[in-house]
């Protein structure tokens, strides 16, 4: 079901049991599959392809030629950037052991499901591995390669993402993690916006102090 304040340009495939929820825009050559749903305001840019059964939250901005597979969520108001790329196998074969038969490219036993948490930010070119999730506000840096999940509010950068320093809401940076301490207490508050945060061995706490 497509609602009627939905832009769809003509050349986008949109397959059955798609949802596509009020506001949104799905520009050219798109192709979104069977039984995805997206909900309100999202805007999905050229070229992308939205696999089986993906569920993507309110307010999502999904630009150029990103490929998203199945067992895939996305949460509200997360930013995709240009060429991003998830995985769901960790050992995909194209056929069969003894080569006679193509494997199903739906989702089967062995599709791993990756979560982008609310706010989260994934920068251009990424490619993002399966079994895991992404924080809620994390960034992450253009291509980068991430292989572990990534805790909220900090920023991962590298092939393979590590973990670099802590980002505000308003995607403002914090500050940087050293060798030495990366796990000592530490508050910021951010320089943009004026909100303050806690943080500590991979926890970031919003308020700090409280209000």
């Amino acid at each position: 079901m497509i609602h009627p304040t939905a832009f769809v340009h003509p050349t986008a495939i949109i397959e059955e049991e798609v949802e596509i929820g009020a506001g949104c825009a799905i520009w050219d050559h798109v192709h979104v599959r069977r039984g995805a749903r997206l909900g309100e305001e999202c805007l999905v840019g050229e070229k992308t392809y939205i696999a089986y059964g993906v569920r993507i939250g309110h307010r999502v901005k999904i630009n150029a030629m990103v490929y998203v597979c199945a067992a895939v969520t996305i949460e509200d108001g997360v930013m995709i950037s240009a060429g991003t790329v998830f995985t769901n196998d960790r050992f995909p074969r194209a056929t069969t052991p003894d080569l006679r038969h193509l494997r199903p490219s739906g989702p089967d036993e062995h599709t791993l499901p990756t979560l982008v948490r609310e706010g989260a930010t994934i920068g251009a070119g990424c490619t993002v591995g399966n079994d895991l999730a992404i924080g809620r506000f994390a960034m992450i840096g253009m291509g980068s390669v991430v292989t572990k999940p990534i805790p909220d509010f900090h920023l991962a950068l590298g092939h393979p993402a590590r973990l670099a320093g802590c980002v505000c809401r308003c995607g403002q940076l914090l500050f940087r993690f050293n060798a030495r301490d990366a796990d000592r207490f530490r508050q910021a508050t951010c320089g943009v916006c004026g909100r303050c945060y806690a943080a500590k061995r991979g926890e970031v706490r919003e308020g700090w102090p409280p209000d």
